[in-house]
């Protein structure tokens, strides 16, 4: 069949609009069924390869429904899908949730750590969800096979999963209260422990996606997120059903090789775009258009009404640098749509109200280290983002150390209570004790974010995350501060630099910098050190171990941001090895 035969799914139908004001997910899919909107699926050139209407959707997942009860698929099992942005991964997802099984999403393999070290990032995540089966495309079956063989589970691919037969069979009924799926969050201080969301509070948090963004007719999204990670799964996938919007997908790979298909896909809408991103995506697109290219002619982004920003901290000079970029094409800064969640309030905790764009405070870092102002060394100040107010019933606290409530512009913790907050960390009742606290009053738990913010007039101001924090001789360094100095120098990219605390041969604390070094003259790897250290010590007042890395070596997680964390472990276990330098 060629390209121009497949029809995408339109914008509207006479269908009328529900946002997400449904008891289950189940519910959900059944309604969006009703509707001619549906899921598109785009190859790497950008052009639509198959048109997927949510009628076909909950067909398939019936049938795969069914043969996943006559594979002894019953309610509270888990069986965990490889996240392929695809129709089969779709009717897989919403197979299980009919069955009533949860579903547990699992990432793609990455170019970090090779084929071994993915089996072993499966192998931890299959143990902690202890799934009944693991299903998979058949591109990784050697994978996929070797996972599931140490866990001990079944393995099959998803084509070879089609051929088996259905069982005749009822299904169970789902209840608001019962685990719709489980999901593992990439930036998680408690990996590999799966985040257990109910249908109700997935139900709450989708609808809160319709209201915030004021979903409106002849709108239409765009998507090239994973669908292993909260955002793309949650906003791009589960809220689209559940609030009935057709949506066009690039794969995150494809993405990735072509970044500028992405706004090319926006362009060719005729109707409204919704279309989310976390930084690096406009930073990669901005870096991407060359100077000489007309992108008024390229490029159409008039309608671009929600450009939504989230899932790591928002940076306002790579926004405005897409800005400057995209302006010609039509792309109106007022579209920036800041936000802030995680996985365990199931996504979205904030959002900026749409057309108010982003919006910064210039904080002192005396305030953000928590120590006296200085008067001898001249002021320095971050821009923080805001990124906007809680979702409807969702309640927002900035705490202190001994979880005292904190007034505006005061930083500390940020805690969350709302329908929205996890059930639990599946089968991990320290790490939920941790996380999760009971509240004074009667009302829901309060989640402990374990990020660190201020508020301000009701809007939330991140500041980051609390477990990155370098502490030296009593003073708080932000792992943000010291790579953004560093990105200032020549010849460095966004992600290029990871910066933590290490403990020195004289048993001080010191802060550490790896940094991607593309430069091969040892003598000038040598004065680059030296530039690093300067700039480091010009930010924090301290001599700092810097070690030069080979590019493409500082881990990420499964979205795409740095992984701090793991940059440290693997750099004390001589995993990550520093370039040579002159004698």
């Amino acid at each position: 069949m060629s390209n121009t035969a497949i029809k995408p799914t339109p914008n509207d139908c006479d269908l009328p609009r529900r946002r997400a004001d449904f008891a289950t997910f189940n519910e959900a899919i059944d309604y969006a069924a009703r509707s001619k909107k549906g899921l598109n699926f785009h190859d790497m050139r950008g052009e639509l390869a198959r048109g997927y209407p949510y009628s076909e959707l909950k067909e398939d997942a019936l049938a795969m429904a069914r043969r996943l009860a006559a594979s002894g698929i019953e309610k509270g099992d888990r069986v965990a899908l490889i996240a392929e942005t695809s129709p089969e991964f779709a009717a897989l997802f919403c197979a299980c949730v009919y069955v009533g099984a949860w579903p547990v999403p699992l990432p793609l393999p990455t170019g970090f750590g090779g084929k071994e070290g993915y089996i072993d990032q499966l192998a931890v995540q299959l143990s902690s969800s202890d799934p009944k089966m693991l299903l998979y495309p058949a591109e990784i079956d050697e994978m996929g096979a070797a996972a599931a063989g140490r866990q001990g589970c079944e393995g099959v691919n998803w084509a070879a999963f089609a051929e088996r037969e259905a069982a005749e069979c009822d299904f169970p009924e789902a209840e608001p209260e019962d685990i719709c799926y489980l999901q593992y969050s990439s930036g998680s201080t408690r990996f590999p422990t799966g985040v257990a969301v109910t249908h109700k509070a997935l139900l709450h948090n989708l609808y809160g996606h319709a209201a915030t963004m004021d979903v409106r007719s002849n709108e239409r999204v765009v998507s090239w997120l994973p669908w292993y990670h909260d955002m793309g799964l949650v906003g791009c996938f589960l809220s689209l059903i559940a609030n009935q919007m057709s949506v066009d997908y690039l794969k995150t790979e494809h993405f990735a090789r072509r970044p500028l298909a992405w706004l090319s896909l926006i362009s060719r809408n005729k109707g409204t775009t919704l279309s989310y991103s976390p930084t690096f995506g406009y930073d990669i697109c901005a870096r991407r258009v060359s100077s000489q290219t007309q992108v008024g002619d390229k490029f159409d982004l008039s309608r671009w009404r929600v450009a939504g920003n989230g899932a790591d901290m928002i940076r306002p000079d790579v926004m405005q640098n897409f800005v400057n970029a995209f302006a010609e094409a039509g792309f109106k800064a007022s579209a920036f749509t800041p936000s802030y969640g995680l996985a365990e309030a199931t996504l979205a905790v904030t959002v900026m109200p749409p057309g108010e764009g982003i919006r910064i405070e210039l904080v002192e870092e005396e305030r953000l280290s928590g120590t006296p102002r200085d008067l001898s060394r001249p002021a320095r100040y971050r821009a923080i983002v805001n990124c906007g107010k809680a979702l409807p019933d969702m309640e927002v606290e900035i705490r202190g150390e001994n979880r005292e409530a904190k007034g505006d512009h005061q930083i500390g913790k940020v805690w969350c209570r709302g329908p929205s907050v996890m059930h639990s960390y599946f089968r991990n009742e320290e790490a939920t004790n941790d996380c999760l606290v009971p509240s004074d009053d009667g009302g829901g738990a309060w989640l402990d974010t374990g990020d660190m913010g201020y508020l301000a007039d009701s809007y939330l101001f991140i500041v980051g995350r609390a477990k990155d924090m370098i502490i030296i001789n009593g003073k708080n360094h932000w792992p943000q501060d010291i790579e953004w100095a560093v990105e200032q120098l020549p010849g460095f990219n966004h992600g290029d630099i990871a910066a933590f605390s290490v403990e020195t041969e004289a048993g001080e604390e010191a802060p550490a910098v790896l940094v991607h070094c593309r430069v091969s003259d040892p003598d000038e790897r040598v004065k680059l050190r030296q530039q690093i250290r300067d700039k480091v010590q010009s930010v924090t007042g301290m001599n700092c171990v810097v070690e030069l890395v080979p590019p493409r070596t500082l881990p990420r997680t499964s979205s795409g941001k740095l992984s701090r964390a793991k940059a440290k472990k693997l750099y004390l276990s001589g995993e990550i090895q520093p370039l040579e330098l002159a004698a």
